[in-house]
């Protein structure tokens, strides 16, 4: 476990901030007040790590763009954070809050400086208060977990992140294995604590190296910081109010279920740019049945959040992870005062045991009350299927949009023909007489505009249209 190579906070902050952009924020620390002994100990880890304490702070630019920048010192006490320590990265969030700047913080840590005992570890709710501060100021906070980063950091600073991310190999956990094995006379189990596992369990967004961390924070940055440009997709006139077609609904309803229908994934490959994917609840579960991301859709900020009809089948159905996902989204979006886009393409929430047990109807309503109250834009678009619960938590945005054959039912229109009729051979007619298609939603209102399709359309041609609709309304 652990990586090739153990950054210094110096050698982190050359490899990140741009060349002569760093400004130290630190002062000086005063030993004075503590033991002879650890007085040793303090200016041995000095002379040792080449810092005078386990963590620097400052501000510096990565790709031009400010931010403020708190880096770990392993080689000082093992990264430990004690009283001094812990003031300084307060004060640290707390100026950049001031002077809006998003933050950056990378860690390398055993936790709690055991030498100062309580006084240091109830600091580390001094530090949550001042990023707490800080995201309800709308600014960013960036997680970057070193090897290895354990205790007081990880349960605070290191889990508090709107975007989080470790090295490969990091040993990451709660109780470093050491002292677990120590205190429960057995190893900790293997491959638990380890980054690539906590990205597989949606703990963390992704394994990132540090020399990959400039370009992750210039993503993320360049959609949670930077303006909205100029719009370069091609705008398709949405159909007219009142306009027939001369395919039926259940036409439109194969069409969307056929393989190579355009998705939210096309979506981000043709009409975005910038695009950081983020994975998990960032709570322990991850389903990859949606998608969220931040990016700039035709030019326009926004964290995204679509269900991904290629990770969707009667095997691996929707299932509540993946509205708690969405949520995520929702409230990232919330608190950044970014737009947000729901993109609609679902076969339909899991029906299981697990899927009642794991509160699939909770969550979406959960997802509906968020929707219904946020503050920032918002935009769904029908993208194609549209089915039951799953497709509603997704639904109520302050503008919808769909697909021209994009649709909406409370049931697949088979399950619908089940209970009417008692058996499925009559969906057709059902998906008809519940007016489930795009050109009915746009008639009652409960679409506000229809993106006409082509019947040459690609996925790419389809999805910059659908991209660019999108953001003329976001924008």
């Amino acid at each position: 476990m652990g990586t090739s190579r153990r950054w210094t906070a110096r050698e982190l902050i050359d490899l990140v901030l741009d060349d002569g952009s760093y400004e130290s924020w630190d002062s000086a620390v005063d030993i004075s007040g503590h033991p002879e002994a650890y007085q040793d100990a303090l200016r041995a880890a000095a002379e040792k790590a080449g810092t005078d304490e386990s963590v620097l702070t400052g501000r510096g630019t990565v790709r031009g763009r400010p931010i403020a920048f708190v880096v770990n010192e392993f080689g000082f006490l093992a990264g430990s954070i004690g009283i001094a320590a812990a003031t300084r990265i307060a004060a640290a969030v707390r100026r950049a809050t001031a002077e809006g700047l998003p933050v950056v913080a990378s860690t390398a840590s055993g936790g709690t400086r055991m030498q100062e005992g309580t006084r240091a570890f109830v600091q580390m709710v001094e530090i949550s208060r001042a990023l707490m501060e800080h995201r309800a100021a709308g600014l960013p906070y960036m997680v970057h977990l070193r090897h290895p980063t354990t205790g007081g950091v990880y349960a605070s600073w290191g889990s508090l992140g709107h975007v989080t991310v470790a090295e490969p190999g990091a040993l990451v956990g709660f109780l470093g294995p050491k002292v677990y094995e120590a205190l429960n006379g057995e190893p900790f189990p293997e491959g638990i604590q380890v980054a690539e596992n906590l990205a597989a369990k949606g703990i963390i967004d992704a394994v990132v190296p540090a020399e990959d961390l400039p370009a992750l924070v210039d993503h993320a940055l360049g959609v949670l910081v930077d303006p909205a440009t100029a719009a370069g997709l091609e705008r398709r006139t949405p159909i007219a109010l009142g306009t027939t077609s001369d395919r039926t609904v259940w036409e439109d309803i194969v069409a969307t279920r056929a393989d190579g229908r355009v998705g939210v994934r096309d979506l981000l490959r043709y009409g975005a740019a910038g695009t950081l994917r983020l994975r998990g609840t960032d709570e322990g579960e991850r389903d990859d049945s949606v998608l969220i991301a931040l990016t700039r859709l035709d030019g326009q900020p926004c964290v995204l959040v679509g269900q991904d009809r290629s990770r969707q089948s009667a095997s691996t159905p929707m299932g509540p992870g993946a509205l708690r996902e969405a949520l995520r989204a929702m409230n990232l979006a919330e608190e950044l005062g970014l737009p947000l886009v729901t993109v609609i393409d679902t076969p339909g929430a899991e029906l299981s045991a697990e899927a009642e047990e794991g509160a699939i109807a909770g969550e979406i309503a959960r997802c509906i009350a968020r929707l219904v109250t946020m503050t920032v834009p918002t935009v769904s678009v029908i993208l194609g299927q549209g089915c039951g619960g799953g497709a509603l938590a997704l639904l109520p945005a302050r503008t919808v949009l769909a697909t021209e054959r994009g649709w909406l039912s409370p049931l697949p229109p088979e399950g619908a023909s089940v209970i009417v009729h008692g058996d499925t051979s009559r969906a057709a007619e059902m998906a008809a007489e519940q007016k489930v298609g795009a050109l009915d939603l746009l008639a009652s209102g409960d679409v506000h505009a229809v993106i006409p399709e082509r019947d040459d359309d690609t996925p790419e041609a389809l999805a910059r249209a659908v991209a660019a609709e999108v953001a003329a309304r976001l924008g």
